[in-house]
């Protein structure tokens, strides 16, 4: 049952922080900031340094199951190449695994440990496959390659597919994608690029709820 609670609030939710940082303090701080900001589903990727560090210690700060807003988030990892690293990642806190493409033994090995995983997946034959392998929720990456449209595209053929771009997805345009139907989206750099740049990582916590009014607005 609590993968599926897990689903739904990643759903209800609605907007994913894809963090990636040069160490796993950074990634600890802009996790922080964007939940400060309202968005409350964190994914680390692997490509951080130590990536694992900044997912245990995340878990520890946060909960989904918190019933205090301040310590509630959905911490999860991304990046996850292989079912090893994603049973790391699980044994680190990951509550959710992320991939940038369809490996069906990450797949198999998340459903094992009843934890919800989101390939990427490029093609209507990828998706198809992601969902005869069990997969709740597609990542459509990399975003940026296609519209809005790509969506009801996608739903012609497979209307029982969840789909969450990622990767070029901002604030311009995430009313869009959600129109579409959208289950939820992805975002990386936009979120976090400013903070990077000025070393002032308050513009996370800034970023983050303009995303969350703007998801908010699209839902209405």
């Amino acid at each position: 049952m609590k993968k599926i609670k897990l689903i739904q609030q990643i759903s209800q939710e609605g907007v994913v922080a894809v963090l990636r940082g040069e160490t796993p303090e950074e990634v600890v701080e802009m996790a922080e900031q964007a939940i400060a900001g309202g968005i409350k589903v964190i994914e680390v990727t692997m490509t951080v340094p130590f990536a694992l560090r900044a997912i245990e210690e995340l878990a520890k700060r946060y909960s989904s199951t918190a019933q205090d807003a301040a310590k509630y988030a959905i911490i999860g990892v991304g990046t996850a190449l292989d079912p090893e690293t994603a049973r790391a990642a699980i044994l680190s806190g990951a509550e959710f695994v992320v991939g940038p493409s369809l490996n069906p033994n990450t797949v198999a090995l998340c459903n094992r440990y009843r934890v919800p995983v989101m390939p990427g997946c490029m093609t209507i034959a990828d998706i198809q496959s992601a969902l005869e392998l069990g997969v709740d929720i597609v990542k459509l990456f990399p975003g940026n390659l296609y519209s809005p449209a790509m969506i009801k595209a996608i739903k012609g053929p497979l209307p029982q597919a969840n789909i969450m771009p990622t990767g070029g997805v901002s604030l311009s345009n995430l009313g869009e994608w959600i129109q579409a139907g959208a289950v939820a989206v992805g975002i990386g750099s936009d979120l976090t690029s400013d903070a990077v740049k000025t070393g002032n990582y308050s513009l996370v916590a800034k970023k983050a709820a303009q995303y969350i009014e703007a998801y908010q607005a699209a839902k209405k």
